[in-house]
């Protein structure tokens, strides 16, 4: 297929809750590999018991003898296009009193797509892909611990050149590292911890450097607990969280004074600047990393302020914090396009006659103050699933995904096979009938030897 536009376009519905938020770049990263994961929520960090778990938790590789080869295809989105696709190659193996390295190969291929000029002419098609390689390495603390870590190198091809007067390429070259850490028997003789701190590095920057964005960092806790663990039969269930250690802020009035920027650096007067009269930036930004870890636990509600919203959503407003005031004509107990709105034409932000809301309806004027712990409790994913073992060599699997920010609450089902070190996966996720991730099916086969 050929479709304008939709490299980008993808890049913020793609994969996970982050991508509804787009507020990260490389967020192909946070695709998940393997039809075992597929079929239980992609929940697999305190499972990671095979050569996918270079991906998942590369702690758990530690716990591994022998080596293992792995590998996934899957046609992406299907709901979305029809030539997106997903590749996925792993692998590891154990050495005596060393421990085991490990490591895995991506491949997201994005279709085809028409080059059009800044005025919208047809320039011909181009094809996007991305690719990412890491090494990990993992070695037991003691028999129930283990730690591991992946380093990675990616590659972003998203456009040859820029359109019009933009200059430079839309590729990217980057690298990032991993951190695991997991422990069996934790807690409960039948319990395993896993913690998973992936995509840690510098920004990703295209054309751009100026507009570079925070690689998706994420941090997962995973329990798995062992029902049954029989000869026979098995059972577990297993739970994972994901929280987004990115702190990404639209334009906000960080300094009370009912307009965006105004001021340079130094806190000095400057129509058309960016920052406020303390010197802080107010215009849409992100936190580098190192500082994004700990911001991004309370940027959604306790830091920042009162937002300057466009017509659809935050950011990219007027630079004026209100201005306007509405009634709700229709009583329908919400300001929308729906009611009349009366423009205050006289005065300035904090006057008695400014109103709290923006052109389009949504209130500016005191919104700060109005956000609770609750909007970042909804930017957590949770991953649920359950695995059935009869034997060493047929496994039902299901699960459920849960994103409320991303709007996604899908539940999967999956198959396992194994015979003579040779392993088959099959994972479903189901879901509304027209969203991106209904009807993907992922297929993936392991080889011990």
């Amino acid at each position: 297929m050929k479709r304008l536009g939709i490299t980008l376009s993808l890049l913020t519905v793609l994969i996970n809750p982050i991508f509804a938020q787009s507020e990260a770049g490389a967020i192909f990263l946070l695709i998940a590999p393997g039809a075992r994961a597929g079929g239980m929520g992609e929940a697999q960090v305190a499972v990671a018991n095979d050569a996918y778990a270079s991906y998942w938790n590369p702690a758990g590789l530690g716990f591994l003898e022998g080596q293992e080869l792995a590998m996934m295809h899957v046609n992406w989105l299907p709901g979305l296009a029809d030539d997106l696709y997903y590749e996925f190659f792993g692998f590891r193996k154990s050495y005596p009193t060393l421990g085991t390295i490990g490591g895995h190969l991506i491949f997201l291929n994005l279709g085809e797509q028409i080059r059009t000029s800044e005025t919208g002419d047809e320039l011909g098609t181009f094809t996007s892909y991305m690719t990412s390689f890491a090494m990990s390495y993992s070695a037991l603390i003691s028999p129930t611990k283990s730690f591991g870590l992946n380093a990675r190198v990616f590659y972003q091809h998203l456009v040859e050149m820029g359109a019009g007067s933009e200059k430079g390429k839309g590729t990217s070259m980057d690298f990032g590292f991993d951190l695991g850490y997991m422990q069996k028997e934790w807690l409960l003789p039948n319990l395993t911890l896993g913690l998973n701190l992936s995509n840690l590095g510098p920004k990703v920057a295209f054309i751009d450097p100026d507009q570079a964005d925070p690689q998706p960092t994420n941090l997962t806790l995973g329990l798995k607990y062992d029902l049954v663990k029989s000869e026979f039969n098995k059972l577990s269930i297993v739970y994972d969280v994901d929280k987004l250690l990115v702190s990404s802020y639209p334009d906000m009035d960080w300094d009370n004074d009912g307009y965006i920027g105004g001021f340079d650096e130094d806190g000095k007067t400057s129509p058309g600047n960016d920052y406020n009269k303390d010197g802080n930036l107010e215009i849409a930004h992100t936190d580098p990393i190192y500082k994004a870890i700990f911001t991004s636990w309370v940027n959604d509600w306790l830091l920042g302020g009162d937002m300057d919203y466009g017509a659809d959503g935050a950011g990219n407003g007027d630079k004026i914090i209100g201005g306007y005031e509405w009634d709700d004509l229709d009583g329908d107990g919400k300001i929308d396009l729906a009611d009349n709105e009366i423009v205050k034409t006289i005065g300035n932000p904090g006057d008695e006659n400014w109103g709290d809301y923006n052109e389009f309806g949504h209130k500016e004027v005191g919104n700060s103050k109005e956000r609770t712990i609750s909007n970042e409790i909804d930017r957590l994913v949770h991953n649920m699933g359950m695995e059935y073992w009869y034997g060493q060599y047929f496994a039902i699997r299901s699960g459920f995904y849960y994103d409320k920010t991303g709007k996604i609450s899908n539940p999967t089902f999956g198959i396992g096979l194994r015979f003579a070190g040779y392993g088959f996966d099959f994972g479903y996720t189901y879901g509304e009938t027209g969203h991106p991730l209904t009807n993907t099916m992922r297929f993936s086969l392991n080889m011990e030897f």
